[in-house]
């Protein structure tokens, strides 16, 4: 678990967020945006986005860990994630709360609007800010792309869409999803969310904790 940032010594008036790496550059957007000073950050490996089974064991043991730091207030920056749930049984054992949703991809288009597009993309491969600055890393390494381009059928071939959640407007990511897009042999769409329910619930989690 890497520590993002601390400042206070004093922990008891202060949110402590325990999130996935993959959103916090996002969670410190956020925090600058909504100007949420008594609000830290600590991050779980951003590669337990491929291995779920890790969220809920590290999260009980980081809440824990900061629980016993003196944090009295503590939101989990992670939908379901892949679960299954048993992240939510780990949230009840400590009496916190979680991001709402299944997933990342959920939470930055907003609940209602994913709500309408959920099964319309089924076959469909998101990607967003984080994961376009890290494809190489993220994607083409660790699944030997490549070394063995002829497995793009393999891993993605169930996919008919890419389609790129833009945190920001930046042309240089937008390149790199329509590249991805192409080398996956996928149409390309991108949609504009900005945040999404992050602000929000971020911006309640830290009114109850003020």
């Amino acid at each position: 678990m890497v520590k993002t940032q601390k400042t206070e010594p004093n922990q008891t008036d202060r949110l402590l967020v325990i999130a996935c790496g993959m959103i916090a550059r996002e969670v410190l957007a956020v925090k600058q945006q909504l100007k949420l000073d008594h609000l830290e950050l600590t991050c779980l490996p951003a590669e337990f986005h491929f291995y779920p089974d890790r969220i809920a064991p590290a999260m009980d043991k980081a809440i824990e860990k900061a629980k016993a730091e003196g944090y009295d207030h503590i939101f989990v920056g992670y939908a379901d994630c892949g679960t299954g749930g048993l992240l939510d049984n780990v949230i009840e054992k400590h009496g916190v709360e979680r991001m709402a949703g299944p997933h990342c991809f959920a939470f930055y288009q907003g609940m209602d609007a994913y709500a309408k597009v959920a099964d319309g993309d089924m076959m469909s491969f998101y990607m967003t800010d984080f994961l376009c600055r890290q494809f190489e890393a993220f994607f083409i390494k660790p699944l030997g792309l490549d070394r063995h381009p002829e497995l793009i059928k393999d891993y993605f071939g169930n996919y008919e869409k890419l389609i790129y959640l833009a945190q920001t407007d930046d042309p240089e990511l937008d390149k790199v999803a329509e590249k991805a897009a192409i080398m996956l042999g996928l149409t390309y769409e991108r949609r504009s969310t900005g945040y999404g329910d992050l602000t929000s619930e971020l911006a309640r989690a830290a009114r109850g904790a003020a």
